[in-house]
């Protein structure tokens, strides 16, 4: 059987060493602050924003909920991020996405100041991550899967990985994110030819497509290190990662659950995110 790499552990480590370093900057009377910007009254949008402002409570951010209605227009919701780009007690923004279907999403995005972009959302940060000079943020959910590595003590250099997703949001950053550790990357999506071969071959496999339990035991072999990114509803109206855990854990040598393991650690991503903001404005 597998070695389980849960995310908690990782979480709870990350978040000892962002409430470290917020403790230090208020010293210097600095409080890191996240701003979360929020339309319309979705339950997943509130969900997700109750468990920021819990989780920055408990690692030394402040969190400013900046919430407008659903009917609010594109200019208003410009106006306030714009307002937040000028606030300097306000060190990094999270904007719930998707946003309304009359808001452009990518003018939004566009709009916030690279600095504060601790979500890896504008074209600013995504060139930093794949420049890999140390500017700008990488998306949450990709930098989770290497905290994750990194605290298993899982080696990439030199290693083959294969990346199965292609998104900004994921699949393209991480794939940075590993050659910056020196890792031989391969990107595969749902067109990639000869996929099971591939995948069976790798080292590292970071599944991201998006498809629930596509990736069953026949992708895999003995040795491997898989990360699952995948959160879809399952046949049985369950919720389940893009790789079929039950079957895949007895072959591989280690996997990250679907539950509780990358999204356990996408919040504590973020608030070191902020504090990291709040350091270099200081």
């Amino acid at each position: 059987m597998a070695e389980v790499l849960k995310g908690i552990p990782a979480a709870e480590k990350l978040n000892a060493e962002t409430l470290n370093k917020a403790n230090k900057l208020r010293e210097t009377g600095v409080e890191p602050c996240l701003a979360i910007v929020r339309m319309g009254e979705k339950p997943d949008d509130i969900f997700y924003e109750n468990s920021a402002v819990k989780r920055s409570s408990m690692v030394g951010v402040k969190a400013v909920r900046v919430t407008l209605p659903n009917t609010a227009s594109e200019e208003e919701l410009l106006a306030k991020i714009n307002e937040i780009n000028n606030d300097d007690t306000i060190h990094g923004v999270l904007i719930l996405m998707p946003l309304p279907k009359h808001i452009d999403g990518n003018k939004v995005r566009e709009a916030l100041d690279p600095r504060k972009d601790v979500d890896g959302i504008t074209a600013g940060s995504l060139a930093g991550v794949f420049s890999g000079n140390g500017d700008g943020y990488p998306p949450c959910t990709a930098q989770s899967c290497m905290e994750i590595l990194d605290y298993y003590n899982v080696p990439l250099s030199g290693k083959k990985a294969v990346v199965i997703g292609r998104s900004l949001v994921i699949g393209k950053p991480v794939s940075m994110m590993l050659l910056g550790k020196n890792a031989t990357v391969t990107i595969c999506h749902s067109r990639t030819e000869n996929l099971k071969e591939t995948v069976k071959n790798a080292d590292i496999v970071i599944a991201a497509i998006g498809r629930a339990m596509m990736l069953d035991g026949d992708y895999f072999s003995e040795g491997q290190t898989v990360v699952d990114v995948g959160m879809n509803v399952g046949p049985d109206g369950k919720m389940c990662g893009d790789v079929n855990f039950a079957e895949v854990e007895k072959i591989v040598s280690a996997i990250t659950p679907a539950l509780g393991g990358v999204g356990a650690v996408t919040t504590a991503v973020l608030m070191n995110h902020v504090v990291d903001a709040a350091e270099k404005r200081l």
